[in-house]
C-alpha cells in the first residue's frame, strides 16, 4: 500500500496519505463501513445509484459541519437516484448525534473509525492523524469514478458545484 507525503495539508503543514490515489474510470472500492446505529453497510448496498462520496476529517469541526449541511441542503436537487454519503472516522454514537443538531437527513454519514479500510481504500488516510482527507468521488450506476477532487488544504471546502454537476450529469 502505497503512501503519498505532502498530497495535502493542514494549515499549510504537509500531511501523508495512506492509499493509492483512486482513478477517474476505475472502480469504486466497495468497504464495510458502520452505520449510526451501529451496523455494517458495505458501499456495494447502494449500487444502482449515482453515489456523491464525501470524506471528512471529523464532522464536529467547523468546515467539515459546511460542507455536509451544503450537501444535505443540495440533497433535494439531485433526487433519489443519487445518494450522497458522508465518511469520516468519527465513531458513529457522535455522527448521529451531529446528524441529529444538524438537523442533517438526506446525507447518510458512516463510519470508518474500526478499520480506516475506507481511507485506505480510498487513499485518504493521513498517516500522522488517523483520520480522513477532505474529498469528494462522484460514482455511476455501476461503480465506475466518474469525478473525483482531493481538497489539497484540510480547511478549505470542496469545489461544490463541480461534484453536484458531475453527480446531475449521471441520472
Amino acid at each position: 500500500m502505497g503512501e503519498r507525503a505532502g498530497a495535502v495539508t493542514m494549515r499549510g503543514n504537509p500531511l501523508t496519505l495512506v492509499g493509492n490515489e483512486l482513478k477517474i474510470g476505475g472502480k469504486a472500492p466497495e468497504v464495510e463501513l458502520v452505520d449510526n446505529d451501529m451496523a455494517l453497510v458495505n458501499l456495494a448496498s447502494f449500487s444502482g445509484k449515482v453515489r456523491l462520496i464525501t470524506s471528512v476529517p471529523s464532522l464536529d469541526t467547523p468546515v467539515c459541519d459546511m460542507e455536509t449541511r451544503r450537501f444535505n441542503t443540495e440533497a433535494s436537487k439531485l433526487g433519489p437516484e443519487v445518494a450522497i454519503l458522508t465518511v469520516s472516522a468519527d465513531l458513529p454514537f457522535a455522527q448521529k448525534r451531529w446528524c441529529g443538531a444538524a438537523g442533517v437527513d438526506k446525507v447518510t454519514t458512516l463510519s470508518d473509525h474500526r478499520e480506516a479500510a475506507f481511507g485506505r481504500a480510498y487513499g485518504v488516510l493521513i498517516k500522522e492523524l488517523r483520520l480522513l482527507a477532505r474529498a469528494v468521488w462522484v460514482v455511476d450506476k455501476e461503480g465506475v469514478i466518474r469525478y473525483q477532487e482531493l481538497v489539497k488544504e484540510m480547511t478549505e471546502e470542496p469545489d461544490y458545484n463541480a461534484a453536484l454537476a458531475a453527480a446531475l450529469d449521471l441520472v
